[in-house]
């Protein structure tokens, strides 16, 4: 199978990373191709952004969460575009651990045999730029760099220098982009801000796509994406016939989803519809509520208002629907969230507050399942992610967890999964692409509809 692609890399987290990938896909697309986005790592924000601009959902590829044949497989059924633009995660070797390549964007480069593109940023360096560059291209015998896009160039003699010192080694500079404020996005913690929080966010990054693409050779990155092998054809997967209703938490408050998991909840059987917490009144007739992550602490006033809706999901938690949480949906099914000096009220079905922290908690995470639960029996390994600056307080001493954790840090002691009625909630994101999981859940939503 043919599938015209590249990465778009970096020497180090916020280089400009996004915001170039979605330059790219812009100018890719004016030259009339379409184009399909994907995100390196277990990141729900960047991916909105290139969403924005293509058109298209990205999608993560992940080997922690996906397994190598995950990644594969998901490239393959998902570039049914002209072209597919891979945006890294952190630096280009950065992996698992310090001294481990797994799960880098090098790795998912290497799964997938595609040439990459090296963002430099040129801001505060001249000649040490090359410093910079011969280290990334000599690092790994077959670092599949191709050529470099210099990001904050200060001024023409800038530029000529930064080339002067890049021209020994022999590879193309694909890109000059002027060092210019207006072409910063906002962030928050350690990443951007979802665009589906704040809808601003679409046309400032589409406005930065269109300025930026003057400025890359759009015609040169295409022929390279041309230039690749071809990959192994993946057979679809049909959806089964509809079975069961899971209703989907999607606005402003809860938007961290991995797209792959509802293709996998449909495969099993399930129509997906989405609902939302912060302003829907009411919840169709279903049979199970798949609440994600976000950060509802944000529009903790407009949660806490909708008192009909946060009624609601306790009554149908209490009746025994099947309810799976993560993270945003976890601290949402709490008594309170407490940020920024005010506590707003949520569900209450946990008997426990959420409070902001200021040391965040990020991790990929590994457990054994130590009681049967919505998504698998007990003694069956996963694995995940965890990203939260939230800790749960006033949790009662007989909570029970479905989750024993030998990576990561979870809800506590190292324990994740709270478990109450039929309801599953914990701080770890999982990928559905990993067997059992989606089956399991949407059997449970079977099984509550035929009671």
């Amino acid at each position: 199978m043919k599938v015209p692609r590249i990465v778009v890399a970096g020497t180090t987290s916020s280089v400009g990373k996004t915001s170039i990938a979605a330059a790219i896909i812009h100018g890719i697309k004016k030259k009339g191709y379409s184009v399909q986005p994907f995100k390196v790592g277990p990141d729900f924000i960047d991916p909105s952004y290139l969403t924005a601009v293509s058109g298209k959902s990205a999608r993560n590829l992940d080997p922690w969460l996906m397994g190598s044949r995950g990644v594969l497989k998901s490239f393959i059924l998902n570039s049914n575009s002209n072209f597919s633009v891979i945006e890294g995660v952190m630096g280009y070797y950065d992996g698992f651990s310090g001294d481990s390549n797994f799960a880098s964007t090098h790795h998912v480069a290497t799964i997938l045999n595609t040439p990459v593109i090296l963002i430099l940023d040129a801001s505060k360096t001249a000649r040490s730029i090359a410093a910079t560059a011969l280290g990334f291209t000599k690092f790994h015998r077959m670092s599949r760099i191709v050529g470099f896009i210099l990001n904050k160039i200060a001024s023409k003699r800038h530029e000529e220098l930064c080339r002067q010192a890049l021209a020994s080694l022999k590879l193309p500079i694909l890109g000059v982009i002027p060092k210019n404020s207006d072409l910063k996005m906002r962030s928050r913690h350690l990443g951007l801000i979802p665009v589906t929080e704040q809808k601003s966010l679409q046309s400032k990054i589409s406005r930065i796509a269109r300025t930026m693409y003057d400025f890359i050779d759009i015609e040169r990155i295409i022929q390279i994406g041309k230039n690749t092998t071809s990959l192994p054809q993946a057979r679809p997967e049909k959806d089964a016939k509809q079975r069961t209703k899971i209703i989907v938490a999607l606005d402003e408050s809860f938007n961290f989803y991995y797209r792959d998991n509802f293709d996998a909840l449909r495969r099993e059987g399930a129509k997906i519809e989405f609902f939302s917490p912060v302003s829907d009144s009411k919840i169709d007739d279903c049979d199970g509520i798949y609440l994600g992550g976000g950060f509802p602490e944000v529009l903790g006033h407009a949660l806490e208002r909708n008192q009909i809706m946060r009624k609601t999901i306790k009554k149908l938690a209490e009746n025994g629907i099947p309810i799976y949480a993560e993270c945003g949906g976890l601290m949402y099914l709490t008594k309170s969230i407490d940020y920024d000096n005010k506590k707003f009220k949520m569900v209450g079905l946990f008997d426990a507050t959420t409070k902001m922290q200021k040391k965040l908690k990020l991790n990929y995470t590994k457990a054994t399942i130590s009681n049967d639960c919505l998504i698998g029996k007990a003694s069956r390994t996963i694995q995940g992610q965890e990203f939260h600056f939230s800790e749960l307080e006033f949790l009662p001493k007989d909570s029970k967890f479905a989750y024993d954790l030998s990576i990561g840090v979870g809800i506590k002691n190292h324990k994740d999964g709270l478990m109450q009625y039929n309801t599953l909630a914990s701080y770890m994101h999982m990928h559905f692409s990993r067997p059992g999981i989606a089956k399991n859940f949407v059997r449970n939503c079977i099984k509550y509809s035929r009671r």
